[in-house]
């Protein structure tokens, strides 16, 4: 699958893919920002991995995949079910997280909106679920905030937590986050920094690492 899918990939989407970072993903967001992209929409996914279609990715994988062998193994890899407490449960929607193939599929679903909002000419980052939009204006994101969720919703069908999507300035350190990372701005410029909360992470992990009591 990733010979063929790999050339149909936007150039801004960055997650699990060969030769691409989540230090490439901000990097690209630091380029919009110095383009004048100010504002930002951070979307939230809920659930993304469970809630992906099957019946609609398995069209979108017909579309350019000709052995229907092929599309019949992956519509049973989807449908194996998983196990909870030593009983296996089926699995109507979503793709098993961790399965080796699960990455590939869901960004060949979300491949779907790379490609719809790259039409509409809208500045976006994406790194597997994790997605920011960006526009010149307040005004600017805030309908992209309100066009991009219907799209996900009623097109892709899946769930977007609206407690967490919101529109930020891209320099407001506390409010925007992407992949563990914000912007900064002085007089050099814009720069990126690791995010307050993302640090306090990194220093408590240390911590317990090298507890003397452990």
């Amino acid at each position: 699958l990733m010979p063929v899918y790999e050339p149909l990939f936007s150039e801004n989407s960055y997650g699990y893919r060969p030769g691409r970072s989540a230090k490439d993903a901000i990097l690209k967001v630091k380029e919009y920002a110095e383009q004048g992209y100010t504002h930002a929409v951070t979307l939230d996914l809920s659930k993304y991995f469970d809630t992906l279609n099957h019946e609609m990715l398995l069209n979108i994988l017909r579309r350019n995949v000709k052995d229907e062998r092929v599309i019949q193994w992956i519509k049973r890899y989807l449908k194996s079910g998983v196990m909870e407490n030593g009983v296996v449960m089926e699995t109507e929607e979503g793709s098993p997280q961790g399965g080796n193939i699960s990455p590939l599929l869901a960004n060949i679903y979300l491949n779907e909106f790379d490609q719809e909002f790259e039409k509409r000419g809208v500045a976006f980052v994406r790194y597997a679920d994790d997605m920011v939009l960006l526009a010149k204006s307040e005004r600017a994101a805030k309908r992209l905030l309100e066009s991009s969720t219907k799209y996900l919703e009623k097109t892709l069908k899946l769930k977007v937590n609206q407690k967490k999507s919101r529109v930020v300035s891209v320099f407001a350190i506390r409010n925007f986050k992407f992949l563990g990372f914000t912007l900064g701005k002085n007089g050099k410029g814009i720069y990126v920094r690791v995010h307050g909360k993302s640090w306090k992470k990194m220093k408590t992990k240390l911590k317990e690492l090298s507890s003397r009591r452990s």
